[in-house]
């Protein structure tokens, strides 16, 4: 494949209702993406970089300022490439696996779609539909927090995730396990949000049967989480920390987690998300696939990946209109608490013209 040229699209979406987490509250989706054209066809990819560097060092001003100057620019120099070639083509580059990992994803879809192949059959799907779980913002009241997860649980989601910071944990886990009983698949997330000294209350949640506690400690912070999984029941999973592979064999090696929340952006691609699967089926470590607030592209793309044989937890890949009122995308529909892997040729899904030109704010194009 040789790229003719790399279109860079602005979108904001606006979401049905404020998320809020530990490191700040969302109303507004600001979503870089990648148009990548060749001779033969175009491929999208989706970067999950936030507005401000709030989850990663990375956001989406920078995200753009990477790809426009030097991502780009070596993947246009290099002529033809395939997708398993742009990793190694951009390793000079240190960091901005998200924007990597957006580029990659462009490449593999065009790529795909020539050979008529679909993302999940590429990266080795067993299955035609994969369960679904939703990830719950905090709330300004635990009334409030009921509502909304009774209607998450009504339209048939299987998994409820609560986020969760210091001073809203114990009380609305309660709440929710009060009112809809044990059998319900309940986790929390903590996005970094707590230290070791909060041990004694983190172990405050052990007699609740969560299925897990994510990312509780500071991203680098390893030991601190091999020692805090020694002290509390509930199991520990890791999500910032885990940005490649090798990360992921460490923790698992330290003990500092018994499940892992596997982001392809975080990890700089569907390619190495793969990769950090197999390594983590290779030590018995179940894996889920994470959410970034994704429009339609990425939504496809995270579908393919959890439909993998060792995702055997539930996933944050929610329906469409869990965040939008419009996707750019034909919607994905809940069903029986599960959503359809795209069978299509590459993403299996593309942007609808009239719907994406809604959100766009501005375009960029690199090339001839």
């Amino acid at each position: 494949m040789k790229p003719s040229g790399v279109e860079l699209l602005r979108v904001q979406m606006p979401l049905v209702a404020p998320f809020r987490t530990s490191f700040g509250t969302q109303n507004v989706r600001e979503l870089l993406l990648v148009r990548v054209v060749t001779p033969n066809g175009e491929g999208w990819g989706e970067c999950v970089t936030m507005g401000g560097p709030l989850y990663s060092s990375e956001y989406v001003d920078g995200a753009e300022h990477v790809l426009r100057n030097f991502l780009v620019p070596a993947l246009m120099e290099a002529g033809e490439v395939t997708a398993s070639q742009v990793a190694p083509l951009l390793a000079r580059f240190k960091g901005h696996r998200m924007a990597k990992a957006a580029l990659e994803m462009a490449v593999l879809d065009v790529e795909l779609r020539a050979h008529d192949l679909s993302f999940a059959a590429a990266l080795g799907s067993t299955r035609d539909s994969v369960p679904c779980g939703v990830s719950v913002g905090i709330m300004d009241s635990v009334p409030q927090l009921l509502d909304v997860v009774g209607g998450y649980l009504d339209a048939g989601y299987v998994r409820i995730k609560l986020k969760i910071e210091p001073g809203w944990d114990v009380e609305p886990v309660r709440a929710v396990r009060e009112r809809f009983g044990d059998d319900v698949l309940l986790q929390v997330d903590a996005n970094t949000a707590y230290t070791l000294s909060d041990v004694s209350q983190l172990a405050r949640l052990d007699p609740f049967e969560l299925l897990l506690i994510e990312q509780p400690l500071d991203e680098e912070d390893l030991l601190g989480h091999a020692e805090l999984a020694r002290r509390i029941r509930t199991p520990v999973c890791l999500d910032e920390s885990i940005v490649s592979a090798r990360s992921a064999a460490d923790a698992i090696t330290l003990g500092a987690c018994r499940i892992v929340n596997i982001k392809p952006g975080r990890v700089g691609g569907y390619l190495e998300a793969r990769r950090v699967h197999d390594v983590c089926a290779a030590h018995g470590i179940p894996v889920w696939c994470g959410g970034m607030i994704e429009t339609g592209l990425g939504r496809a793309a995270n579908v393919a990946l959890a439909s993998l044989p060792g995702f055997t937890l539930p996933g944050d890949t929610s329906a469409s209109d869990r965040f939008y009122r419009t996707d750019i995308t034909e919607p994905f529909v809940l069903k029986d608490g599960h959503l359809p892997v795209p069978q299509g040729p590459g993403l299996g899904v593309t942007p609808i013209p009239d719907l994406l030109a809604e959100v766009t704010t501005s375009t960029v194009w690199l090339g001839s």
